[in-house]
């Protein structure tokens, strides 16, 4: 059974940063795109980033675009999310996810997404 367990996340000042770690155990996802997504209380859990299978490809939310950076080592075990500019709207539970479909460059809809870690949770406050 392979499972996914994210890591890093925290209490931060708006304009602070913050890392998040994705990592597999019991077997990787080296040809799956890796995704996370995050949601806000009283919200819909909404994409943030994607990596492609090979890591040669990403594509960020509008939202996040320029501030945030999606990463993968080379043999699909850990899956990253350096976070800067942090803002309170960023404030949310982020999970990782992997691909239920392999070779994909990437995909946004979380239904497309068939393994999930437990979420961490991270706060962004004066």
């Amino acid at each position: 059974q392979v499972q996914l367990v994210e890591s890093g996340g925290g209490l931060v000042q708006p304009g602070g940063s913050l890392r998040l770690s994705c990592a597999a155990s019991g077997g990787t996802f080296s040809s799956h795109a890796m995704a996370w997504f995050r949601q806000a209380p009283g919200k819909e859990r909404e994409f943030v980033a994607v990596i492609s299978w090979s890591g040669g490809s990403t594509s960020n939310a509008d939202s996040v675009k320029g501030r945030f950076t999606i990463s993968r080592d080379n043999r699909g075990n850990t899956v990253y999310l350096q976070m800067n500019s942090l803002k309170p709207e960023d404030t949310a539970v982020y999970y990782c996810a992997a691909d239920s479909h392999a070779w994909r460059f990437g995909v946004r809809d979380p239904s497309e997404y068939g393994y999930w870690g437990q979420g961490t949770q991270v706060t962004v406050s004066s």
